[in-house]
């Protein structure tokens, strides 16, 4: 892809290695999951993705400065010497609509010619009432509305929704593995942004990808949203048994850092300042 451009710090053998998507989604979902991984299994940092269209900033940690896009490597370690090595991509800013599907493409590319297995993408379901609202729609002044076009989503949906997890795969074999995981396919409705185009490449380019979806906070940052997502992927990848305790225990203060993060990344937000310290 001309307009994005992936570095690679260092070279690893990532041959059946899952990848997540770690660009923000619904409540933050998807950063808060990745940077949690990151920061439990002290993944090293091993390429950046990079274009022009992405924010002029430098994510400081520790006095060392990081690209807005970074992605990270670690291995999950099994009894008698099993293990899974796990691929995550991490940003904290929401990319430009424009070049959604150029990233989606380029991830893509990129984790076929590493002969990765799978991708799996964190997505949260903003829900009012009963019924769950789509998320990615806008209608004015930026407040969600659903899509005129699209039905609204008439699962019958338990009293505790707020503990459920939707999944869906492009493949067959994703859809086996959610089954096996007891987790129910989303049933109807639409996914939008980078979730939604993974689906669609994953389905047009035969390769494995998962979107997990829990009802999460919508512009409020939901690090319990992200607890729930990585207690279901404890089913779907082999010797992922993260402690999410930490994460249940400070997602307050988790949740204010992201929301001060997004502040300082706006145009016209502050450019300077105290470092704000967040997991990965």
């Amino acid at each position: 892809m001309d307009d994005i451009e992936i570095y690679e710090y260092r070279r690893l053998d990532l041959r059946d290695a899952v990848i997540l998507d770690g660009f923000p989604s619904v409540g933050l979902v998807s950063t808060i999951a990745a940077s949690y991984i990151v920061s439990s299994l002290d993944m090293e940092l091993i390429g950046i993705m990079d274009s022009v269209y992405f924010p002029t900033v430098s994510v400081v940690r520790d006095g060392e400065p990081h690209h807005p896009v970074r992605f990270y490597a670690g291995d999950l370690e099994g009894p008698d010497g099993d293990w899974t090595r796990l691929v995550v991509f991490l940003s904290e800013f929401q990319p430009p609509s424009n070049l959604i599907k150029m990233i989606c493409n380029s991830i893509l590319d990129w984790a076929q010619d590493q002969r990765c297995s799978c991708l799996i993408s964190p997505e949260g379901l903003v829900i009012e009432g009963e019924q769950p609202i789509l998320p990615g729609v806008e209608g004015k002044d930026g407040e969600e509305a659903e899509e005129p076009d699209a039905k609204p989503i008439k699962a019958d949906l338990p009293n505790n929704v707020d503990s459920l997890i939707y999944g869906l795969s492009s493949l067959p074999s994703g859809k086996e593995r959610l089954a096996r995981a007891s987790v129910p396919i989303f049933p109807e409705g639409l996914i939008s942004g980078i979730p939604g185009v993974l689906l669609n490449e994953g389905k047009k380019r035969d390769f494995e990808v998962m979107c997990l979806l829990a009802e999460a906070r919508d512009r409020i940052p939901d690090a319990r949203a992200a607890a729930r997502i990585l207690e279901t992927m404890k089913g779907l990848i082999p010797y992922f048994n993260l402690d999410l305790i930490p994460l249940y225990a400070e997602a307050d203060l988790l949740e204010a850092k992201l929301k001060g993060m997004q502040a300082i990344s706006k145009p016209g937000g502050k450019k300077t300042g105290p470092n704000l310290p967040m997991y990965g």
